[in-house]
Formats: C-alpha cells, sequence, structure tokens
C-alpha cells in the first residue's frame, strides 16, 4: 500500500540550513552508546536513502549509518523484523515501524520509549502522526512520514464536495453514462481494513476501546458505517468490479474517467496532474472524506523510526532519528515527489509548497483529525478479522450484524479472551 512505501527525501533540495541540522547532531544529545548504525527500512523505489546516508555519514565519520533495505511487501518487512528483534539482533539499530506495529513491537518490548534522555519534541508535529506512534501513554517511535485518506471527485461534474455519505450518493445521479459513481480498496487485503474502519469511525463507531484489547465494534454505529459500503455494492454506487480493486486500479478509474468519486492516498494526486494518459486533469478537486451525518474521518497511515533496544549505539540512533525529521528533509521530499505526507505543521503552510499542492490545507485537515487503526498489540489479529468479515460481507454472503459479531469475537480471542 502507498501509505506503507518508503519515505522519498529529496536529498538534493536539501538546504544549507539542513546541512548545518546535520552537522550539529553529532553532538551527544541522545546520551547511550555511540557508533556506527544500521537504518533498516522497506525497499528503496526511489533511490535516495544512500544519499541521506552518505550527507550523514559526511559529517559523521565515526558513527556512519549502513541502510538495509527489506522487501517492497509490508508483511515480509514486519516478519523480517519479528525475526531479528526475537533473535536480539544488535545489527538493527533502527527500525521503519508502519503505523500500525507500533504498539505490537513495543508490547513486546522490542522498541526503546522516546522519554527522557530519548524524548522528543513534538510540539512541530501533527497530533495524529505522534498519537500512532504512542503506546500506553510513551511514545516509541519518532514519526518521519504520514498519510491521510481523502475524496477525489469531479468538479466538472460536482462542483461542490459532499460532506456526507446521503450527499455524496445523492450526487451520484450527476455521473456521465459508463461512469461509476464511488470507489476504494475493497479487496481482501490491508486497504480493505482502512477503508472499513474509516466508514466505521464515519459513523462514530469504534473497534477496540482505548486500552486496545477490549473489543467494541458491535454496535448500531459500526454497523451503519459497514453498511455504506455493502448496501454500495447492493445500491450500485460501487461498481462491482470494485471488490477486487487495491490502491492502482482504484486510481487507474478515476484516472481514465470511470468514476466519479474515488477514495484514495495523497500519491494519487502528482498522477491524476502530471501522468500524460490522465483524463481528469484540471477537472477533479480534492476534499475530505464524507461520513455519516458530516465530515469524516480519515484512516491515518505513515511510517515512524523506533530505536531497538537491542542497539548498542542507540545515542547514534536517537540523534539520526532527529535528523531525518529535521524541516528541510521533511518539506523538501514532499516537494520532490508529494507522494507521503510531512509530520512537520510547517510544510502545511508553506507557499512553495501550497502552490506545487493546493490540496495541501485539505491533507493537513485529513491528517489532523485521522483516527489510526486499532491501536493494539493484537492487531495483525484483528485487521486478518476485519478484512476476512468485511469482505464476505461485502459480497453479500455474510449479513453485516454476523460480520461484526465476528470481528469482535476475533478480537476476544486474539487478546486472550
Amino acid at each position: 500500500m502507498h501509505y506503507r512505501r518508503v519515505l522519498v527525501v529529496a536529498v538534493a533540495a536539501v538546504t544549507t540550513v539542513g546541512l548545518a541540522a546535520g552537522c550539529s547532531s553529532s553532538k551527544k544529545s541522545g546520551g547511550g552508546g555511540r557508533g556506527p548504525i544500521t537504518f533498516v527500512t522497506g525497499k528503496d523505489t526511489s533511490g535516495v536513502w544512500p544519499a541521506i546516508a552518505n550527507q550523514w555519514n559526511a559529517a559523521h565519520p565515526n558513527e556512519k549509518v549502513t541502510v538495509k533495505q527489506q522487501s517492497d511487501q509490508a508483511d515480509q518487512q514486519h516478519d523480517d523484523i519479528v525475526q531479528h528483534m526475537q533473535a536480539k539482533d544488535p545489527g538493527y539499530d533502527i527500525v521503519t515501524v508502519d503505523v500500525i506495529w507500533t504498539a505490537e513491537f513495543a508490547a513486546k518490548g522490542w522498541l526503546v520509549p522516546l522519554k527522557g534522555q530519548y524524548a522528543i519534541d513534538t510540539s512541530p508535529m501533527l497530533g495524529g502522526p505522534v498519537k500512532a506512534a504512542t503506546y500506553n501513554g510513551t511514545m516509541y517511535a519518532a514519526p518521519f512520514a504520514s498519510d491521510g485518506g481523502l475524496l477525489y471527485y469531479r468538479k466538472d461534474l460536482v462542483p461542490t464536495a459532499p460532506t456526507t455519505w446521503s450527499e455524496l450518493i445523492s450526487d451520484c445521479a450527476k455521473k456521465t453514462s459508463g461512469m461509476g459513481c464511488y470507489g476504494g480498496q475493497f479487496s481482501q487485503y490491508e486497504g480493505l481494513t482502512c477503508n472499513a474502519v474509516e466508514s466505521i469511525y464515519g459513523a462514530g463507531g469504534t473497534v477496540v476501546k482505548s486500552d486496545g484489547k477490549t473489543p467494541d465494534v458491535n454496535t448500531p454505529q459500526a454497523a451503519e458505517g459497514l453498511n455504506f459500503l455493502v448496501n454500495g455494492f447492493k445500491q450500485g454506487y460501487i461498481p462491482k468490479e470494485a471488490i477486487t480493486w487495491t490502491e492502482e486500479p482504484s486510481r487507474e478509474a478515476f484516472q481514465s474517467g470511470k468514476l466519479l468519486f474515488l477514495r484514495n492516498w495523497p500519491y494519487v494526486y502528482a498522477h491524476l496532474t502530471g501522468d500524460a494518459n490522465s483524463q481528469v486533469k484540471d477537472k477533479f478537486g480534492v476534499a475530505p472524506l464524507p461520513g455519516s451525518s458530516g465530515l469524516g474521518t480519515s484512516t491515518l497511515g505513515g511510517h515512524s523510526a523506533a530505536i531497538s533496544v537491542y542497539s548498542k549505539h542507540q545515542g547514534t540512533a536517537f540523534d539520526f532519528l532527529k535528523f531525518i525529521e529535521t524541516p528541510d528533509i521533511q518539506l523538501n521530499q514532499f516537494l520532490k515527489v508529494g507522494t507521503l505526507a510531512p509530520v512537520l505543521k510547517a510544510p502545511y503552510t508553506d507557499p512553495t509548497a501550497i502552490a506545487k499542492f493546493p490540496y495541501l490545507p485539505t491533507l493537513q485537515k485529513s491528517i489532523d483529525t485521522a483516527i489510526p487503526r486499532p491501536v493494539s498489540p493484537f492487531y495483525p489479529a484483528i485487521t486478518q478479522s476485519i478484512q476476512t468479515n468485511v469482505y464476505q460481507a461485502l459480497q453479500g454472503s455474510l449479513p453485516v450484524q454476523s460480520a461484526l459479531q465476528n470481528i469482535q469475537a476475533g478480537i476476544t480471542k486474539a487478546a486472550g479472551g
């Protein structure tokens, strides 16, 4: 999924201020052991992490960073980290943590708490990414890239974006011949969990209680939210072929002019405006996701960086965390590619950034009000239960109420209840 993509950093655009920040991080501000470190992250398809490492290494010849790239599959990345943590491998100094892994890894005691000598200043950051990096009131990872769901719409056909589901369904009448109304990611994978919990949250429901263990999904609110999607397939405002869609097929449908509305991530914007085959350039707008009785809420995506408790050079690792969060890197990586969103607030009001990406204020609102997927040490079992049961409900083979009951039971089982 695109919210799982590796952070793309525009090294060439990093200014003198950014370089100065890199040099200043050589101070032993973090305490702890110091020396060479390894930064573990998903496959770097952009090819820029080595350049970031070179920039750091030039200023820290005795504390060099090596970038270890994993596969491009999130599940494989997760399992790789688990294996090395179980082996207490000191060679994994910093690991890239998807927002849905923080609670699991923290509960297992694998991550260094970011407090005391390792405290991160979160005041310049958006609230959503910080919340996703926090477990049981303690921060365990440093957010460095965020993501939020957005509603793309054909502004040439619908001048004003809908703010509620009923408005969206009414607007379906404005689509042209051969066009579907609403699309998202409904194949049986993590993207379905994102779409499902957004709908549940958008109706005022929840999945688990604040303890991350107690299920709270078998409710009228959750049923209303899930019914928005289930009824979409029944009534036709979601095209039947969308049952197989992940991010890219849904993007391609909207980009080729075959959808009126699309729920997807910020990376889509660059394709819609820049791809030669885009049929909707200058014809689309970007808005927050609608909800049951007003604006809905997005699922939070993104990545954080966490220090392994088995690292022997935690002081250096901490300084590298701060280095990749410098304002220049945060801003310029977004200006370069516009895929993953900054976690700092400042770039969202930067005139240059807004001129290039006019939807930035909408994206900030999406992220700032986003709700993380269930923050639970049992998340893998939770998402599996959601995917399995919601997919059956969308296919029409399982009633919504039964799907919610099954998810409730699945979470209880995962928590050992």
